[in-house]
């Protein structure tokens, strides 16, 4: 572990109960195409909610100061006794702390998806267009669950540049804290679910206690947070249902609007069977904890954050490569 800035660091993050793996991870969505190299990211397992606040001060990330940039982190776990915390503000604080950088890094994948479907359409209309490009424009069509012919149907290119876009930080944040406890939800701590996606395979997720006599749906596993993530934002970006969601999205862009949680949530009347209820409060989320401003948040160049990552190139997202720097006796 190389450590710059502050070298206590590690002796305050065995005291307060983390685990930090580190090394650089591969952020790519699937294999059939390359979206490009990610920055260095670090992994971390924290025991507890202290242990969490004191890596994030370490790295001089404030919910107050996100301006400065967020590190890119993948959290691996909700810390057990987030629960317990008594300073409600500080709670609220490291929960969206804790799932920003994912949710930037998510974002920052469908930005390149963006990308690449807008460059393969110029190159299509300079008559350059490739076989390579060909495969990964289907490649990103399959991912977002679409048919036709995106290069000479309008209706299909409009319909996919409608799906291959960002969702507002402020959104996920108060859908997460909403659908998951605070992460302290049943199918949070053992699913890593964290927004309530259902599975009618039987036998792949958690049975919800709750579930009506005859039902098959169960609540899906996730293999990390960060996945559950990435398949929420792959649900209101493809699912029929979120259509509205799509097409204010895509109203706010064509007008030169923000687009915000505040405006998406019109269109989540679905996500719940409370209907417009459940949107008003995810709207009333986002107002309380000022979400807004998470959504002018970047994630920091290499390089910026505080500490200089273990070179362990090629590995994957959570690769046997990767080194455990601290721990505590509990977790051994």
């Amino acid at each position: 572990m190389i450590l710059v800035r502050r070298i206590s660091l590690f002796s305050a993050l065995t005291c307060s109960g983390l685990v930090l793996l580190t090394g650089t991870f591969s952020l790519a969505a699937y294999a059939a195409q390359d979206l490009g190299r990610r920055p260095d990211v670090e992994t971390i397992r924290p025991e507890t909610t202290t242990g969490m606040q004191t890596f994030f001060e370490a790295l001089d990330y404030e919910w107050s100061a996100l301006e400065q940039g967020v590190p890119p982190l993948i959290l691996q776990n909700i810390p057990h006794d987030i629960a317990k915390t008594s300073n409600l503000e500080a709670k609220k604080q490291s929960f969206f702390m804790g799932l920003l950088p994912m949710v930037l890094l998510a974002n920052q994948e469908i930005r390149q998806e963006r990308a690449q479907v807008l460059e393969i359409l110029q190159k299509h209309r300079a008559g350059q267009l490739q076989d390579d490009d060909r495969a990964r424009l289907n490649a990103i069509m399959q991912r977002y669950e679409l048919r036709g012919r995106p290069l000479v149907d309008h209706r299909t290119r409009s319909t996919l540049l409608r799906r291959v876009d960002t969702i507002p930080p402020s959104l996920v944040l108060a859908q997460a804290a909403n659908e998951s406890a605070w992460g302290t939800s049943r199918f949070a701590r053992l699913g890593n679910n964290l927004f309530g996606e259902w599975t009618f395979k039987p036998g792949s997720g958690i049975v919800p206690e709750d579930r009506p006599s005859g039902a098959i749906y169960e609540v899906r596993k996730f293999p990390s947070l960060y996945e559950s993530i990435r398949s929420y934002m792959k649900n209101l970006n493809t699912h029929s249902a979120y259509r509205k969601l799509r097409q204010i999205r895509e109203r706010l862009r064509q007008s030169g609007q923000a687009v915000t949680g505040i405006a998406l949530a019109h269109g989540l009347s679905k996500y719940s069977q409370r209907g417009a209820a459940y949107v008003t409060e995810i709207q009333a989320m986002i107002r309380q904890n000022s979400l807004a401003k998470a959504n002018q948040a970047s994630l920091r160049l290499p390089g910026e954050t505080a500490y200089i990552p273990v070179s362990t190139a090629g590995a994957g997202l959570f690769s046997s490569r990767s080194r455990m720097i601290g721990h505590t006796p509990s977790l051994r």
